[in-house]
This record gives structure tokens, C-alpha cells and sequence, in this order.
């Protein structure tokens, strides 16, 4: 039996900006409180027993290993009722500090971008020593006032990255109950997390049903099939609907060209974009924004 555990918000003592080294015992037991959803996370569990449901799919941490979520894959993370405290180490850092690091290397082939992959990477004894010594050497350089710090942090963050690709990952256990209602909440929250759009250069909004089964590793049918089950309207008319609304928030608050705003959205073309917009408001985007100026 499991069971979510709530704790009240814990104060970052290891941050930046754009990363925080943590231990579970000041994020709270971690990576269901420590809920940075613009953030990607790495989490070494050192003790205590936990469920972690990603996608589809479900694992059971009840032995210290290593950790990955994908900003743009929802997660629950459950502690396994009557475990023991939760000892390890907890590490969010931003998708501009990812980049930074991984210079010359395709995230798309890393642990973090795999969806396909599994989270989930078992350690043996060496391994989880290893591993929280680099926990450990990230945590001292983000206390230190050392001028080329973030240069460090970058290298340590990289070498994990690469270490865990070398490892074996785990095994799903077990498929979650309720499969219709979880697949739909994992494409709701899925759709959610990549807005608000605030910058221009990021990774492109999934605009396709295929693009969100893709992220699932589910097949695109069972996807539909589900959505349509639970909520009684198509995968398309979900994914339509939240782009619309945020191009209407994007013309009418910032000063981004309609060309800017369409490749933010994840349109290849502005005319793309035009002939979307109009189908869905019956209006040009540009004949939207004019209005919204003459209104305010």
C-alpha cells in the first residue's frame, strides 16, 4: 500500500537560479513536495522505499539507486507507507543550465530525454558511493564563492548524466490500476506543463497527438481511445484548444511578432499558424491583437 505524503514547502538552502543541491531531508522527502515542474530533477535515494509512476509505467524504488524526470513527463511520487525516512540527495536544475553542461552532445539521446527509457537506474554498493560523492562535491561548490563555480556544477551535473547512461536501467514492475484515468491525467498534465510560453528559444510545444503519445511511449490509437474514454472529447480537440488560448495570452501581452509567437508555439511556418489560428477563432491573429489594442 502506498500513500503521498504532504510536507510544507522546503526552503532551497543549496540554489541558484537555475540549479539546487539538496538532501532529501531538507526537500521534504523530496520529489513529491519538491514540485519545480519547469525544473529537471535527479534524485539519489540512499534509504526508504518508494513507488514512482512515470508515463505508463511504475517502479518500485525500495533500494538506493538514481532517479530522472523530464520536465515535460508528468510523475507521482509516492513513499511506501511504514518505509523508513527518506536519506539521499535531490538535484533540480533549469533546461539553459542543461544545455550548458551537455555542450556538443544531443539531449535527445541523454537519460532525461529518453521517454521511452526507464527513469530508474539501481546502484550497487560502489555505484551509490560513487554517485554520492559527486552529490556531495556539487553541493560543497554551490556553497563556495569560487568565480568559476556554475563551470563546476556544469561538469559535475554532465559527468552523472553520462555515468548513468553506462548503467543498466531498471525494470518496470508493474502497469498502474485505472489505466483510462492515468493515461488521460499523465496527457493533461503533460499539455499543462509546457505553458506559459515566456521565451522564444525553448523546446517546441508538442502541437500533435502522435507528439504526445511519442512522449508517453504509448501508442497514438490507445492514447485517443483513452482521452475519448475519460473525457468524452478527442486528444486534437484538448491540444487545439490549450493552444489557442495561449496564442490569444501571447498576442495580446507581448510584443512578439505573430511570425515569433508561431515558432514559440512550435509551428514551422507563420502561415501555419495564421491558417490555425483563423480556423479555431475565425480570425487572423493579427485582426485579434488590433482588437485587443482598441479594447484596452
Amino acid at each position: 500500500m502506498t500513500t503521498s505524503r504532504a510536507f510544507p514547502p522546503p526552503a532551497p538552502v543549496f540554489a541558484t537560479a537555475d540549479i539546487e543541491v539538496l538532501t532529501m531531508h531538507e526537500a521534504r522527502c523530496g520529489m513529491s513536495n519538491f514540485d519545480r515542474r519547469d525544473m529537471f530533477k535527479v534524485v539519489l535515494v540512499v534509504e526508504g522505499a518508494n513507488e514512482l509512476h512515470y508515463t505508463t509505467r511504475s517502479y518500485a524504488v525500495d533500494r538506493p539507486a538514481l532517479v530522472f524526470t523530464n520536465r515535460l513527463i508528468p510523475y507521482a511520487w509516492e513513499v511506501v507507507e511504514g518505509s523508513t525516512d527518506q536519506q539521499g540527495h535531490l538535484c533540480c536544475f533549469s533546461e539553459s543550465f542543461l544545455h550548458s553542461a551537455m555542450r556538443g552532445v544531443s539531449l535527445k539521446d541523454t537519460v532525461l530525454y529518453k521517454v521511452e527509457g526507464n527513469p530508474v537506474y539501481f546502484l550497487d554498493a560502489e555505484q551509490l558511493r560513487y554517485f554520492t560523492d559527486a552529490f556531495t562535491r556539487m553541493r560543497r561548490d554551490l556553497q563556495s564563492d569560487y568565480a568559476h563555480r556554475d563551470d563546476l556544477l556544469r561538469n559535475q551535473l554532465s559527468i552523472i548524466i553520462h555515468e548513468a547512461a553506462r548503467l543498466q536501467p531498471a525494470t518496470a514492475q508493474h502497469a498502474p490500476v485505472n489505466a483510462a484515468e492515468r493515461i488521460t491525467s499523465l496527457f493533461l498534465n503533460l499539455l499543462e506543463v509546457q505553458f506559459p510560453v515566456t521565451a522564444q528559444l525553448r523546446e517546441p510545444v508538442l502541437k500533435s497527438a502522435s507528439d504526445y503519445a511519442d512522449r508517453m511511449a504509448i501508442h497514438v490509437n490507445h492514447l485517443n481511445a483513452m482521452v475519448k474514454e475519460v473525457t468524452g472529447r478527442s486528444t486534437t480537440s484538448h491540444i487545439n484548444e490549450r493552444l489557442v488560448m495561449e496564442a490569444k495570452l501571447l498576442l495580446a501581452h507581448t510584443d512578439w511578432s505573430v511570425g515569433e509567437i508561431a515558432y514559440s508555439l512550435g509551428f514551422e511556418y507563420p502561415t501555419y499558424f495564421n491558417n490555425f489560428f483563423k480556423k479555431h477563432t475565425g480570425t487572423t491573429p493579427l485582426t485579434f491583437r488590433r482588437a485587443h489594442v482598441a479594447l484596452a
